[in-house]
């Protein structure tokens, strides 16, 4: 592989991959494919960003047990691409820390194919540009119904919900340890414990 991008740093113009070449990279790196951009995602993320992670997916499950829609977690390849393309050929590839779908067909043995219906990013250094410019954009572009970026620090969650317009708009500014209600599915509430992480 040539040049890459390093968080939002690009060492010099990258090439355009695909996930074709994606998928042949080592299994013990960790990269996501923005219009046939890749940006590293090492280091892992810090203790306290799993922990809060992992508070929100257990959340996460216990709503929607028995329901149709279905929660993950990172690792999970989630392909947004412009057009009918072959798998191989898509250049958009991340992984959202937790994300939930409701559309069945978009479930594909190599992860998932289209637009979660919503999607959480916990900032960390290493990825909290990209989390509030290109992926915020990104996801704005293929209609993710709610995007949740979480500020693991100070519990602080920005909350973009797309308008009939097809864009977010200015978020809503929540507090995590207050159980902010997602929009998007009735009775959700998320709430972080902090003495916990």
């Amino acid at each position: 592989m040539s040049a890459v991008l390093h968080g939002t740093s690009p060492t010099k113009r990258p090439d355009r991959y695909t996930y074709g070449e994606y998928r042949r990279w080592p299994d013990d790196e960790r990269w996501e494919l923005i219009y046939g951009c890749a940006f590293g995602m090492s280091p892992a993320p810090r203790r306290r960003h799993q922990s809060l992670v992992i508070q929100i997916a257990s959340q996460l499950d216990a709503y929607f047990t028995g329901k149709l829609c279905r929660p993950y977690i990172a690792p999970v390849d989630v392909f947004l691409s412009e057009s009918d393309e072959p798998l191989d050929e898509v250049e958009t590839v991340v992984q959202p820390d937790a994300f939930v779908v409701c559309a069945p067909e978009k479930l594909i043995e190599e992860g998932v194919r289209g637009a979660p219906d919503f999607i959480i990013e916990v900032l960390s250094p290493h990825t909290a540009m990209k989390d509030q410019s290109e992926k915020r954009h990104l996801y704005e572009r293929h209609r993710v119904n709610e995007y949740w970026i979480i500020n693991p620090d100070t519990f602080e969650v920005f909350v973009y919900t797309l308008k009939e317009d097809g864009a977010y708009g200015l978020p809503a500014v929540a507090d995590l340890r207050e159980g902010p209600a997602v929009g998007r599915f009735s009775g959700l509430n998320l709430l972080v414990r902090p003495q916990d992480l």
